[in-house]
């Protein structure tokens, strides 16, 4: 016979542990480079949200600009958007609070400044 008979490979593999460590080590990279941050951006964001008054500039989330002049409930805010134009936002709704001008805190990084946090400051984003 010119083909020799071909036999199965034993199940090699090695032990349940060694195969395991792979998969914890990909889901501890998640974790920390893709859940952990999202979950505080999230908290962030509610606390935002939270923390709506009346005299707040606001952005909603379709880019309209105006200011709040009455929290009707948890869920819903008036907002001027200009002189006697009023509209009614839910509060889910707003991506961004302004500062109000004169609050501590209210101004931008200034170019001395850092901004950023630890990624920006390793990509170069606070020159």
């Amino acid at each position: 016979m010119f083909i020799s008979p071909a036999y199965a490979q034993g199940i090699g593999g090695g032990d349940g542990f060694t195969t395991l460590v792979p998969l914890v080590l990909i889901f501890a990279v998640f974790y920390f480079l893709l859940i952990r941050p999202q979950q505080k951006r999230a908290k962030t964001h509610r606390e935002m949200l939270g923390n709506i008054r009346r005299g707040d500039k606001i952005v909603t989330g379709g880019g309209i600009l105006g200011k709040v002049i009455k929290v009707r409930d948890n869920d819903e805010l008036d907002v001027e958007i200009a002189e006697g134009v009023k509209i009614r936002v839910q509060r889910g709704g707003v991506s961004g609070v302004m500062a109000k001008p004169g609050t501590p805190g209210a101004a931008a990084p200034g170019p001395g400044q850092q901004s950023g946090g630890l990624l920006g400051k390793l990509l170069g984003g606070g020159r």
